[in-house]
């Protein structure tokens, strides 16, 4: 009997001869694949076997191991106190000395054949970094060193090295670290929500021709951490540092004490609604808009002169460019003799000083912030200029603004007051004086020769608001009478009104808002910038 199969190897061959069937055929192509794919198997395994050898002598070669890796957990189980770890600053002091330990961040690390390019960050400073494949430098160091995550914080042991050529990319231009080991403290993420090179592009909307890659503020302020690693927000934040220092130096040296005022308070500070109610056990209470009743207890209590430097609440509804819900507010208030004057010119005299500071000790910082901010030369006369409110609202007049007498300013009309006041007489600060009575808060003094306006200043930098103040009523029966025609209940600020019952000297002081200070000494556009964590109506986190 014939099959299927046995009637198909009989068929004749497309000439119609008898030849090889399609069986024998098939039967060689498959004897084909198979010797293709044994060869395939064959060379397969020799590789394998070739790179397991190569592993095996790349591990036998790594002159390096014990000199690089991961730390793990530091859990002070050792100190290394032979390691002698320098700032990237002072790394031009060991020169062609021994060995130093430096700790920082890795900022870029590229790999290129035999050679890893890595540049540390330290701070606001920067230093390139070599290793290239030697007696005493593997391989595999070379390639773990080119894989480190960007933002990792590594120690490294390494020799300083002049170069030839500045290193322009870097702040320290005039040398190198060769590094001879290394190992990781902290690993970043490989994933970053944003870049600090990004983070740190000169904000110029002009440039056409340069990368248009901006992070925008949420970006920014969603991480935070992130975003204060970049030269600028470093600079700005030690400059911030300096005005609170340099705050607390000069009116020290002025016979003032520092003082410390509760944040949580039984009654609304300033008046009005506009203050954050707390549970305070079976009672309500608020959070300070400001350490003004307490300022002026502390001068009843015979202080003389006292200042401030503390959290500050505001419950304001204001998402603009300058408003916080929690700032720092550096507060001062002091005695004076006759006239109020006597603490204005205080405070203008205090201002001038904090401007030359800034200018002669934080010139570096300065210069960071303008690395990528438009950072216009902030300019101030001395002593201060002092214009009256009437004068202010006669140049406004003058320039086309209608404004009422007792009206306070507005935004805008602050900043064209300001530029008004920039052109006439070239100073980016001034203090306007004698404000309307109707817009001051319940303590503050009337004017005595006319009862439509107060006391009562403001200071302005670029045309914006950066302290109030006023002579504060130092009379009870006076103070009283005034708490009451604001609506305020008199059984909350009792201790305070009883306080001037004792006797108390005629006084005066202000409060400075300190974002705003730095904000707009270097003339940046959002207060945000200058807040370290910002709190505004929209944002409680981080």
């Amino acid at each position: 009997m014939v099959t299927e199969n046995e009637t198909a190897t009989k068929a004749p061959n497309s000439n119609g001869k008898e030849g090889e069937t399609t069986s024998k055929k098939a039967a060689k192509k498959q004897a084909k694949e198979a010797l293709k794919a044994a060869k395939k198997a064959e060379y397969k395994a020799a590789a394998g076997k070739t790179d397991n050898s190569n592993n095996a002598a790349d591990s036998a070669e790594d002159v390096s191991a014990g000199c690089y890796g991961l730390y793990g957990i530091i859990n002070s189980k050792e100190k290394h106190e032979e390691r002698n770890f320098v700032t990237v600053v002072d790394l031009k002091e060991h020169v062609g000395k021994a060995p130093v330990w430096v700790r920082g961040r890795v900022h870029t690390s590229r790999a290129k054949g035999k050679q890893c390019f890595l540049i540390l960050r330290q701070n606001s400073s920067t230093v390139q970094c070599i290793l290239a494949v030697g007696d005493k430098v593997s391989k595999q160091m070379v390639k773990f060193a080119g894989n480190l995550n960007k933002e990792s914080i590594i120690d490294i042991e390494a020799l300083a090295v002049s170069v030839p050529t500045k290193i322009e990319s870097c702040t320290e231009q005039s040398l190198e670290l060769s590094i001879q080991q290394l190992f990781v403290v902290s690993q970043a993420k490989p994933q970053l929500p944003l870049q600090i090179e990004d983070a740190s592009r000169p904000d110029n909307p002009d440039d056409t021709d340069g990368l248009n890659i901006r992070v925008n503020q949420d970006t920014r302020l969603d991480n935070r951490v992130l975003d204060l690693r970049t030269p600028a927000n470093q600079a700005i934040f030690r400059l911030e540092a300096g005005v609170c220092r340099l705050f607390r130096d000069i009116l020290t040296a002025k016979g003032f004490t520092e003082i410390h005022t509760p944040k949580i308070i039984s009654a609304a500070s300033e008046g009005g609604a506009n203050v954050f109610t707390v549970s305070y056990f079976k009672e309500s209470a608020y959070l300070a808009q400001s350490p003004q009743l307490y300022k002026q207890m502390a001068i009843a209590a015979d202080f003389d002169k006292v200042f401030t430097v503390g959290a500050v609440f505001r419950a304001e509804d204001s998402n603009t460019h300058r408003h916080l819900t929690e700032f720092v507010g550096l507060d001062l208030e002091m005695s004076f003799k006759y006239h109020y004057h006597e603490v204005l010119h205080t405070i203008g005299n205090t201002f001038t000083e904090i401007f030359k500071g800034l200018r002669d000790r934080y010139s570096n910082e300065i210069e960071a912030v303008r690395q990528q901010y438009r950072v216009e030369p902030f300019k101030f006369l001395e002593p201060p200029l002092i214009l009256e409110f009437s004068e202010g609202v006669a140049m406004l007049r003058e320039a086309g603004v209608e404004t009422g007498d007792e009206e306070d300013l507005s935004t805008p009309n602050e900043k064209l007051l300001g530029r008004l006041v920039k052109a006439k007489y070239d100073t980016d600060f001034y203090i306007l004086d004698k404000f309307p009575l109707a817009i001051r808060p319940f303590y503050t003094m009337p004017d005595p020769n006319n009862p439509i306006y107060s006391n009562s200043y403001d200071m302005f930098m670029r045309g914006e608001e950066i302290l109030s103040g006023a002579q504060r009523i130092h009379d009870p029966e006076f103070l009283t009478e005034r708490a009451k025609h604001h609506g305020i209940d008199i059984s909350k600020i009792a201790a305070y009104i009883e306080s001037f019952r004792f006797g108390c000297p005629p006084h005066a002081g202000g409060g400075i808002g300190m974002e705003r200070v730095v904000m707009l000494y270097l003339g940046l556009d959002n207060i945000r910038k200058t807040s370290m964590f910002p709190r505004d109506p929209k944002r409680l986190t981080p």
